[in-house]
């Protein structure tokens, strides 16, 4: 059998990435959900990259609650653009000499005086070029970030797996024991039907055909041979489904719906305490599995 790649929608994963003055910090969670429902909080001034990110997230994701975080620290000097006003720090210069003349005092004015004064020195915030400079370093964080989200994903998947198959075959040994109950239950029945006919038509003259007819239609209804071959049936496919690549969460789920009403069907059918005490630990054991295929993507 070739390996399983059934993922869980449980992981975490954790990337770094920097260039020469920033690193990257990007951290992912996913949790089960029935769709894909992912929410990105990215640092201000680089929410232009969000359907980037959110691509990248649907590239490892078909389904769950995925949040993703990205950080960034470092200098961000590189991106501070300063300039002087020299005409204006001229007009301050003249103002204040005019003043100095006028009432008689000295004027002394130093460079840093004068960088004090509004609008001296101009302060501007360049933008980072996303596309060229940003996204190939943040990019990468992601990427490995998911990759190691995906690692766990297939690590969980895999305990899971086990799991399920372990309840699995108790659930095909179940389905045997019952399967081996059947005929001498059948045969218990059809005599039991054929004894209280006869009882109750002793005097009566019935055709034997009919009455053996009768009694036939009567036991088949307690026949559950049919829900056994699609109980095996379903058995069988379930195995395939695990070994599928992609998401298999849904069928599965499906599948075990198919399950239950096949169970049911055997329990109405058959008035047995011995096959009763089995259906119901095939139910409970249809519930364990139905709360672990919640978590498989």
């Amino acid at each position: 059998m070739k390996t399983m790649s059934v993922k869980s929608m449980t992981g975490f994963g954790r990337g770094e990435a920097e260039n020469s003055t920033r690193t990257w910090n990007v951290e992912v969670r996913s949790v089960n959900n029935r769709y894909l429902d992912v929410k990105i909080k990215l640092p201000r001034g680089y929410a232009s990259l969000e359907d980037r990110v959110r691509n990248a997230v649907s590239e490892h994701f078909q389904r769950g609650r995925v949040d993703l975080l990205v950080n960034v620290q470092g200098d961000f000097s590189d991106l501070v653009e300063l300039s002087v006003n020299t005409s204006l720090a001229q007009k301050y210069q003249d103002a204040l000499g005019g003043i100095a003349e006028s009432c008689g005092c000295a004027s002394e004015l130093t460079a840093l005086q004068l960088a004090t004064f509004p609008e001296v020195l101009v302060r501007e915030q360049k933008s980072e070029d996303l596309e060229e400079v940003v996204w190939p370093v943040l990019s990468g964080a992601i990427e490995a970030a998911l990759t190691g989200c995906d690692l766990m994903r297939l690590q969980e998947g895999e305990i899971l797996m086990e799991d399920l198959l372990g309840r699995l075959r108790f659930f095909s040994k179940t389905v045997e024991e019952i399967e081996l109950h059947v005929p001498a239950l059948v045969a218990q029945r059809h005599q039991a039907l054929q004894e209280r006919l006869q009882k109750l038509l002793d005097n009566v003259q019935l055709d034997p055909l009919r009455l053996a007819q009768e009694i036939a239609l009567l036991a088949d209804k307690t026949d559950v041979t049919e829900e056994i071959v699609r109980l095996r049936s379903h058995i069988a496919q379930f195995s395939r489904f695990v070994e599928e690549e992609g998401t298999v969460g849904r069928k599965l789920d499906f599948l075990i719906q198919e399950f239950l009403r096949e169970v049911n069907t055997i329990a109405s059918k058959i008035n047995d305490a011995d096959i009763a005490h089995l259906t119901v630990a095939l139910k409970s054991e249809l519930e364990k599995i139905r709360e672990q295929i919640q978590n498989i993507e």
